[in-house]
């Protein structure tokens, strides 16, 4: 028993070592384990915070870009707008320019026919004058040859008119 009695008294020499001891283990282990760890884990956190600050000026550039996209498709928009209505400007001023050329075609034709109507009447007219005075001049002629008789008068106008239709 004496044996393990002597494992539990407390020696004051052995206490004092014993807590020297410790704080050079202290001293070794802040010096050789500690500061390293914390150089370490102070590096993580500067690579980390490196990191971080790289990530949200990325994505102030993916904000500024997304800007200017969305800045440029309106700016592709009212572009689009723009050119489709001066196309249909355009085509409405073309419509209109054709529609009056057209208007004009059909004017100057319809005005030709009516000359050419016109002329094409006088010239049947001036035709049915030339057979009515011709026929007035036989009529004359055969009225001077011989004598005159009511019935030979009837007869005569009965001739001229059915020779009238005829020329009509």
């Amino acid at each position: 028993m004496q044996l393990y009695q002597a494992l539990i008294t407390l020696d004051g020499w052995t206490f004092l070592a014993q807590v020297c001891n410790l704080m050079i283990q202290l001293v070794i282990f802040k010096k050789l384990l500690l500061n390293p760890v914390k150089k370490v884990i102070a590096e993580r956190k500067a690579k980390a915070d490196s990191q971080i600050a790289d990530a949200e000026k990325l994505r102030t550039e993916a904000e500024a870009m997304k800007a200017e996209y969305e800045q440029n498709l309106q700016n592709a928009r009212t572009e689009a707008n723009q050119i489709v209505a001066a196309a249909q400007k355009t085509a409405a001023a073309r419509s209109e320019e054709l529609l009056g050329e057209a208007r004009a075609q059909a004017a100057a034709l319809k005005q030709k026919a009516e000359a050419d109507i016109a002329q094409e009447r006088k010239k049947a007219v001036n035709e049915v004058k030339d057979e009515i005075g011709g026929m007035a001049m036989e009529i004359a002629s055969k009225v001077v040859e011989r004598e005159i008789k009511e019935t030979d008068h009837q007869d005569l106008i009965d001739e001229f008119i059915k020779n009238v239709g005829e020329a009509s």
